[in-house]
């Protein structure tokens, strides 16, 4: 386990070596003869950024104080920015090769001057869309719904990511949401916390306050498990939130099962906790399951709804497109997969760069029909 880990630090630091060599080059190259005093604290500040996240990250996962805390966020930020000055980058030289094809011959200190800008834009744009959590408002039809289900709404909230960036702040704002939108019940698919070093205590503890009709209900995302995730569960059970452990619950006639993340990973495994939650294919059920695969396990099994989220929708461009290419159609919404409904939430919060361009953060309230 050391070894993968120590080997996946090295890969991940390597990608953002090159990253961050590809964008100097660029910017050296298409601006019109630096100063070499200009070039040197260029490279000292390239050369400490590149390190700067996976050094944060490590802090991250050991320590939880002010100094931390900020170095994570700035590293962030700095993560995202670094994002967008790659794809600036990138298309310094689509643009400047293909003035050349054309015989335009663009200036190079122009073409970098207006892409970089766009780049830092874009970055400030992300940071200010990830703080706005929107409510998206879903309609789900279920065949064999409890006719006392019909007009009640649930409350989806994923990813929310509770660590250096978002802490409790963030979360009572969540709740408070919640506490106006008037759920009758609330499920919480996974991410609450980032995996970080906190208090989960009291990042749990804003969740007293609120006090759905039919309760709250919890299963593991991925960031949970980077550890023992027992903390965490303890910290959700204090706060009034029921763990759904690989279990059924049938409330008010409505069968829901939770399975938590690495189970619901496993074939073998999510196969085995779904024949044992024996279904009644007569009733309608909702499937909490962090991330939307194993889909055709839980339609074989009468599952008639899954919530799930893990995917952020790609959180930012360029990833909305790799998230896409991984998850298909079932990334992000409302989603059909034979008889199995399928909704999957981007999330309320961030992982990594504290920014979201191309996707919005949601609470996702689902009306049943």
């Amino acid at each position: 386990m050391r070894v993968r880990v120590v080997g996946f630090i090295a890969a991940i630091q390597s990608i953002l070596f090159l990253a961050h060599w590809f964008v100097y080059e660029t910017w050296t190259v298409f601006r019109a003869d630096p100063d070499p005093p200009v070039i040197t604290r260029l490279q000292v500040a390239l050369a400490v950024l590149s390190v700067s996240f996976v050094a944060a990250t490590l802090l991250a996962f050991r320590y939880s104080n002010l100094w931390v805390r900020w170095f994570y966020r700035i590293a962030g930020v700095w993560l995202g920015v670094l994002n967008f000055c790659f794809v600036a980058a990138c298309g310094c030289w689509v643009v400047y090769l293909g003035s050349l094809l054309f015989g335009s011959r663009l200036g190079r200190p122009a073409v970098a001057g207006t892409l970089f800008g766009l780049a830092i834009v874009t970055a400030i744009y992300g940071i200010i869309n990830a703080r706005w959590v929107r409510v998206k408002r879903v309609k789900v039809a279920l065949a064999n719904l409890p006719p006392s289900w019909r007009g009640r709404v649930a409350a989806l909230v994923s990813d929310v990511h509770l660590g250096h960036v978002n802490g409790s702040g963030f979360i009572r704002r969540i709740v408070a949401m919640l506490g106006r939108l008037r759920p009758d019940v609330v499920f919480i698919t996974g991410d609450l916390y980032d995996g970080t070093k906190v208090n989960p205590n009291a990042l749990a503890a804003p969740w007293k306050e609120l006090s759905p009709l039919f309760g709250t209900y919890f299963v593991t995302g991925n960031h949970e498990e980077f550890s023992d995730p027992t903390r965490y569960l303890d910290a959700v059970t204090s706060s009034g939130i029921r763990v759904l452990d690989n279990e059924t619950v049938t409330v008010d006639g409505l069968q829901i099962v939770g399975v938590h993340y690495r189970d619901s990973a496993n074939p073998d495994r999510f196969r085995s906790i779904l024949e044992y939650a024996s279904l009644d294919r007569g009733r309608s059920s909702i499937l909490l399951a962090h991330a939307p695969h194993g889909l055709a396990t839980a339609e074989k099994q009468g599952v008639s709804l899954q919530l799930s989220g893990h995917t952020h929708s790609g959180q930012l461009f360029p990833f909305t497109w790799i998230t896409r290419r991984v998850f298909g159609e079932y990334a992000y919404g409302l989603k059909r997969f034979g008889e199995l409904m399928v909704y999957t939430s981007s999330g309320a919060g961030t992982w990594g760069p504290p920014m979201r361009v191309g996707t919005r953060p949601e609470i996702a309230l689902i009306e049943f029909e």
